[in-house]
């Protein structure tokens, strides 16, 4: 980890909101104003042999309800997530040195919030996500052949949200801040989701 910024304040549970959302969309605005790309993040997934397996998604928006990404229902992470939908979310911010980490289960959104996401998305990138069998093997040509037949087709129109692409919701069930320090006695608070709200507890780092 990088070495912590000098005007990072030490993170103290007093200086945290009650609520990881809130906390969250404090650092992540931070993060934002710092970090190239700060809504890169990674997405864990278990495999149907029970392998770990991650890659690198966009967090397309948060709020009281949970983190929201969107991808091909039919890629590798669509099938696991169908099979065991529950994921775990790394959002990592070296510029400040802070990273969050988050657990939880995982559910489609409804059409209707893919579809406004699609259709707010640039033409090349609707149509890509149409021809594409995500994480299934294909060449390079079938793969171009694929774009300009539907490019050409469409003309000037723009495609509609195929029904194998749309969003997916991370409801956290555990939301943990972390933040370095140069000592190496980094500092990290875990919210848990209970009965009654949240509860935080510090852990060693």
């Amino acid at each position: 980890m990088s070495p912590r910024r000098p005007d990072n304040p030490p993170l103290d549970r007093e200086h945290l909101s009650s609520d990881p959302i809130d906390q969250f969309a404090v650092w992540f605005s931070e993060a934002q104003e710092a970090v190239p790309l700060a809504e890169a993040m990674t997405l864990a997934t278990i495999s149907a042999d029970g392998s770990p397996d991650a890659r690198m998604v966009l967090l397309r928006g948060f709020g009281p309800d949970g983190f929201r990404f969107f991808t091909n229902y039919e890629s590798a992470k669509g099938d696991q997530l169908a099979a065991n939908p529950r994921a775990a979310l790394i959002l990592y911010w070296r510029e400040l040195d802070r990273q969050v980490r988050i657990r939880g289960t995982v559910e489609r959104l409804p059409p209707a919030d893919s579809d406004a996401y699609f259709a707010s998305r640039a033409r090349d990138s609707q149509i890509a996500a149409a021809i594409s069998p995500q994480s299934r093997p294909i060449e390079r040509e079938e793969l171009d052949r694929r774009y300009v037949e539907l490019a050409v087709e469409l003309g000037e129109s723009s495609p509609s949200r195929p029904d194998h692409w749309g969003g997916y919701l991370v409801r956290p069930k555990a939301i943990e801040f972390w933040q370095g320090r140069d000592s190496r006695m980094h500092d990290r608070l875990l919210y848990s989701r209970t009965r009654d709200g949240w509860a935080v507890q510090r852990l060693a780092p």
